[in-house]
C-alpha cells in the first residue's frame, strides 16, 4: 500500500512512518519542520537529540534497504498539497501535521489565531485535494481524546445514539474541548464528516489519548533513528516530565489535586494503530471514529505509577493548577474499535520499566530543570509570554 505520512518529522510521525515501512508499504513523508522551530521560538529541545530528516531518512535506507520519499511543504499551501498528492498517489493519507500543544495554543491571541489557522486550513486544503484528485484515497486522521472533554455520560466512539421528545438519531458527540489546540481538533472532524457525507470520503478520524514512551521497534535499531522525548511544560507530556523529575531526584509536580482522568496510549500502541486503520480502511462516505486509548488514568495515578516503578525515594509536590479544568470528574470511554481489529495493548508500568526511566537517565545532562516550569496560565492568556 502506498502511505503518504503528514507530519513526518514529528514525534509520531517519524515513528510511524518507520513502522509502515517495515511493514512492506511504500511510504512517503511531509513536513515543514515548524515544530523544531517551535523550540527556537521557547528556548526549548527534545531531551532525546534528534538528526535531520534527511539524516533519517538516508539511515533507514542503509539500514533496511527501505526508502522513504520525502516532500518539504505546508499543508497551509494548496498548490503544495495538491502536488504532492498527485505525485505520490497514496492510498492512504496518515495525517500528523498539526500544531499539537494545548498550552501552545493558550499562550496569547497571536498562538490561538496560528494554531486554529494552521490546523484547519490545513485540513481543509487535504480534504479538497483528495476529493478533486482521488476521492478513494483514505484519510487517516490524528484527533484528540481531548475533543470531548470530561462529560458527564460514557464517551462513546464519536457518534451518539440520541432519543428526544419520542425521536431518535445517530449525531456525532457532543465537544467539549479544554483549549484552543483541541478546539481545532473539533473544527477538523465537522469538516472531515461533512466532507464524507457530502463528497462520499473515506476517513478515519483517531481520538488519541496521550501518548507516552520514546521508543519503538523500528527507531532502537540506530540512535539516529531516535524520536523526539518532550518533558517541558508546553510539548511534554505529564508522564514524561515525572519521569524526568524522579531520575533527578525532585519532587513530581502535580497541577491541582491530580484528579484530572485522562485516556493514555504507549507509543508502540500508535504506530500499531495507525497501520491497523490504514490496512482496514473506512468505507467510501464513512467517517469513521476510533477512540486510540489503552487505560485511563488521574494525574495521581500517573504520579504513584511513577513513584512505585522508580526504584529510588520518589516524592509528591502538587502546584496550582494553571488549566482551567475540573480537578474530579467522571470518565469513562468505550475504545473497542481498535481492539477488535487487532490491537494488543501495552501496559503503561511495563513502558516505565522498560524504556523511560532509562532514556531518562541517559540524557539526564540535557535536562533543563527551568523548561519543566509551568509558563502558560489559562486564566491569564491576554498576558501570555508571547506577544
Amino acid at each position: 500500500m502506498r502511505i503518504l505520512v503528514l507530519g513526518g518529522d514529528g514525534y509520531l510521525g517519524w515513528p510511524t512512518a518507520l513502522h509502515l515501512s517495515q511493514c512492506g508499504h511504500d511510504v512517503a513523508v511531509a513536513d515543514n519542520f515548524v515544530r523544531r522551530q517551535y523550540d527556537f521560538e521557547l528556548g526549548m529541545d527534545s531531551l532525546v537529540p534528534i538528526e535531520s530528516l534527511q539524516t533519517r531518512v538516508s539511515t533507514w535506507q542503509d539500514l533496511t534497504g527501505k526508502t522513504i520519499k520525502v516532500y518539504v511543504g505546508d499543508l497551509t499551501e494548496a498548490d503544495f498539497t495538491y502536488e504532492m498528492i498527485r505525485d505520490f498517489g497514496p492510498e492512504a493519507v496518515v495525517h500528523f501535521a498539526e500544531q499539537r500543544a494545548a498550552p501552545y495554543s493558550m499562550i496569547d491571541r497571536k498562538h490561538a489565531v496560528y494554531t486554529q489557522v494552521n490546523n484547519v486550513v490545513g485540513t481543509l486544503n487535504l480534504l479538497y485535494a483528495i476529493a478533486e484528485i482521488d476521492p478513494e484515497i483514505h484519510l487517516v486522521k490524528l484527533g484528540t481524546m481531548g475533543e470531548y472533554g470530561t462529560p458527564n455520560i460514557d464517551i462513546e466512539e464519536g457518534w451518539l445514539e440520541v432519543e428526544h421528545n419520542g425521536r431518535t438519531d445517530r449525531m456525532l458527540y457532543p465537544k467539549r474541548p479544554g483549549s484552543f489546540y483541541h478546539l481545532s481538533k473539533v473544527h477538523d472532524s465537522h469538516n472531515m464528516e461533512f466532507a464524507c457525507r457530502i463528497w462520499g470520503l473515506r476517513a478515519t478520524d483517531l481520538n488519541q489519548g496521550v501518548v507516552y514512551g520514546q521508543q519503538t521497534a523500528e527507531t532502537v535499531l540506530d540512535d539516529r533513528l531516535a524520536t523526539r522525548f518532550d518533558y517541558d511544560a508546553v510539548f511534554g507530556t505529564v508522564l514524561n516530565r515525572f519521569v524526568v523529575q524522579a531520575v533527578l531526584g525532585h519532587p513530581l509536580t502535580v497541577y491541582g489535586t491530580g484528579g484530572q482522568t485522562r485516556g493514555i496510549i504507549d507509543i508502540r500502541d500508535t504506530v500499531r494503530c495507525i497501520q491497523l486503520a490504514c490496512e482496514n480502511p473506512a468505507e467510501r462516505g464513512e467517517f469513521r471514529v476510533f477512540n486510540q486509548m489503552t487505560e485511563s488514568l488521574s494525574v495521581a495515578d500517573i504520579a504513584a505509577t511513577v513513584a512505585k516503578s522508580y526504584p529510588g525515594e520518589v516524592t509528591v509536590h502538587n502546584l496550582d493548577n494553571p488549566r482551567v479544568e475540573k480537578e474530579e470528574h467522571y470518565y469513562k470511554v468505550v475504545h473497542s474499535g481498535l481492539v477488535e481489529l487487532g490491537l494488543e495493548p501495552h501496559l503503561l508500568s511495563d513502558t516505565l520499566i522498560t524504556s523511560l526511566f532509562d532514556v531518562a537517565k541517559r540524557y539526564s545532562d540535557r535536562v533543563d530543570l527551568n523548561a519543566m516550569q509551568p509558563r502558560v496560565n489559562w486564566r491569564g492568556a491576554l498576558d501570555g509570554v508571547t506577544r
